[in-house]
């Protein structure tokens, strides 16, 4: 039979077609397969590598410390005169609006300054802790709890050398009771270990929650808040600490209680420094006893011993603290202590570090012996020393070169090694004005670190030994003028010691 050439032709088309259709289908459905199966094979594995609980661990710690934290507000009076903004940013404000006019306006007799900060439970009988610069010039202190209630608190004690302090509101004011933090040790804290700060900053945002880790542990003879705490070992952390953070508690991961927010560093930026937990709760234990803070006090001027110093006194290594000056009838001269001897140990504990060796004989218990070892003359030596209660007014004897706390005042000599740090002194005459104490006599008077004591009263000031004679002769004095040069100025200011 005959089939035409183009019939034929159709029928093998058709064959090949349906040939091809269920080649491309075949393939299709074990590619379909193939990625049904991927598809199965990630699912499990993300079922297994994805955890299904997303939530942060910051939310477990804001809930369980956020209602702990209170606001503080205050509300103070001041008589007029020269009177100074007291803050964490110290004078900032001054070098970069210096030619403010409203500093041209003559101040009025009486003001009420406001303030602002955070503070936190430390426990449900209403003690609180915070900053004492938060609390230091008030007359009139409010609390505002989480859950927005108010209550007015009293102060119970203040200490301005490390800027602890302790206010307290009546439990009974409160609907139910008190929400209290837990305690950690702040002795245990890494560098790394994460930090959480909360507090009131800016005095609006109560509440508020920042996060970063712990950048350094021990930080010491730190120029903040316009005045430097007398004892220093703070916490320092790149978790936001701003204006109005201040008394807010820092806490670990597990929302413990390892530092109590205190400063910031104006000059950069994810820098803020807290008082350690543990220092802070000994302070506010000595202040709701006492009404105060009762400190161990040796009597000397301690100073770093440098790598030049101990090479030049014959002494091995650098470890140790070296006695600058003994004063007169105090515990160190009493107990034998003579200026130029090295202290090595404290209680059996190496000694090498002045700010820690500061901060270890405070804390010793007043009448209580301690054990020293030094070094003198090529020897080693053991003197056990009583101490005594740390006197509100210490005055060196002259040979120090330095003096302490007379108005709230530190001096040094000008040939001092700190005075010879400021190139632009130009002066041969006076004493140097290192420190000045917050909230002090010498503070509201506007005297500054870096002013030269030209003359008090009618006597002038050419170095320490000038600057003893005239502290006692108008100590009783209740009012005494004080000739300052401050830059290429001088001026005279008006002290009530």
């Amino acid at each position: 039979m005959n089939i035409p050439v183009r019939r034929f032709a159709k029928a093998g088309f058709l064959v090949g077609s349906g040939l091809l259709a269920g080649l491309v289908l075949s393939v299709q459905l074990d590619f379909q397969g193939a990625v049904a199966t991927e598809n199965e094979v990630s699912a499990d594995t993300r079922t297994a590598v994805v955890p299904t609980d997303l939530e942060s661990p910051f939310v477990a710690v804001a809930q369980r410390v956020v209602p702990g934290v209170v606001a503080i507000s205050t509300r103070g009076s001041s008589e007029g005169g020269d009177q100074r903004t007291f803050h964490p940013w110290g004078d900032m404000f001054e070098d970069l609006f210096p030619n403010n006019p409203r500093q041209d306006r003559p101040a009025p007799r009486r003001r009420r300054p406001e303030g602002s900060g955070s503070g936190f439970f430390m426990d449900r009988e209403g003690y609180i802790l915070t900053n004492n610069h938060v609390i230091a010039r008030a007359e009139e202190v409010l609390v505002t709890l989480s859950d927005g209630s108010e209550l007015r608190a009293e102060v119970i004690g203040q200490d301005p050398a490390t800027d602890v302090a302790v206010v307290k509101v009546d439990p009974a004011d409160h609907d139910g009771a008190l929400p209290t933090l837990g305690f950690g040790d702040s002795e245990e804290i890494r560098v790394g270990d994460w930090a959480i700060a909360i507090g009131n900053p800016f005095g609006q945002l109560a509440g508020t929650l920042t996060v970063g880790v712990v950048s350094a542990k021990g930080r010491s003879d730190l120029n903040i808040m316009g005045g430097s705490p007398a004892y220093q070992n703070f916490i320092q952390t790149d978790a936001s600490i701003n204006f109005g953070n201040s008394g807010g508690p820092l806490v670990n991961i597990r929302g413990e209680v390892v530092g109590m927010n205190t400063a910031i560093n104006a000059a950069g930026q994810g820098i803020g420094f807290a008082i350690p937990i543990n220092l802070a709760r000994r302070i506010a234990d000595d202040l709701i006893d006492n009404g105060k803070v009762v400190r161990g006090y040796l009597g000397i001027f301690p100073q770093e011993l440098t790598p030049e110093l101990a090479e030049s006194m014959d002494v091995p290594g650098t470890k140790g603290v070296l006695i600058g000056d003994v004063l007169a009838d105090t515990p160190a001269e009493k107990g034998g202590l003579h200026t130029g001897d090295i202290i090595t140990k404290l209680n059996g504990d190496s000694v090498s570090d002045v700010n820690e060796f500061r901060m270890h004989v405070a804390d010793q218990r007043v009448g209580e012996e301690i054990r020293l070892e030094i070094f003198r003359d090529g020897k080693k030596k053991r003197l056990d020393i009583v101490l005594e209660e740390r006197p509100d007014t210490i005055v060196a004897s002259s040979g120090g070169g330095r003096e302490e706390n007379w108005s709230g005042l530190t001096v040094e000599n000008l040939d001092s090694p700190r005075a010879q740090r400021h190139s632009d002194i130009g002066e041969t005459e006076g004493v140097l004005v290192v420190d000045v104490e917050p909230d002090s006599p010498a503070d509201a008077a506007g005297i500054r670190p870096g002013d030269i004591i030209k003359e008090i009263g009618n006597l002038e000031i050419a170095d320490t030994s000038d600057y003893t004679g005239a502290v006692k002769k108008y100590e009783e004095k209740k009012a005494v003028a004080i000739l300052l040069k401050r830059g290429t100025q001088t001026l005279y200011v008006g002290v009530r010691p």
